[in-house]
Formats: structure tokens, sequence, C-alpha cells
């Protein structure tokens, strides 16, 4: 399946259905993020019901502390 992920064309993997395999992924399930599936926000209990189809919009915002 390919999606738009952060503006990027993706080809993800067989393994990856939901949105929650994505998340693991990229190492961000237990990270504070904010999820947009085509043009819409996803409650964090959504992301592992939430599944993904071919030539879906992602956004994935993390938030990175510093100082």
């Amino acid at each position: 399946m390919e999606v738009i992920l952060n503006g990027e064309n993706l080809k993800l993997s067989e393994e990856i259905v939901y949105v929650s395999d994505l998340l693991e992924y990229y190492k961000l399930l237990d990270k504070v993020v904010v999820i947009e599936v085509n043009g819409e926000i996803l409650n964090k209990v959504d992301h592992q019901e939430t599944l993904l189809s071919d030539r879906d919009r992602i956004e994935i915002v993390h938030f990175v502390g510093g100082g």
C-alpha cells in the first residue's frame, strides 16, 4: 500500500494495517503524537481501530523536548 506520510510518498509493508501499526513501526506508540488521516485528527483511542488505505494522506506530529 502506498500512502503520503508528512508530504512524502511512502510504500508501507503489508504488516502495517492500522494507524497503531504505523506508530509502532516508527517507535512512536508510547509518545505523545497527533495523527491526522485524510484531514481528520484522530483521538488516541482510534489509533488501534483506524485502518489505513492506499493513497491515504497521513500527518504525524510528535513533540520533542529540549532546552
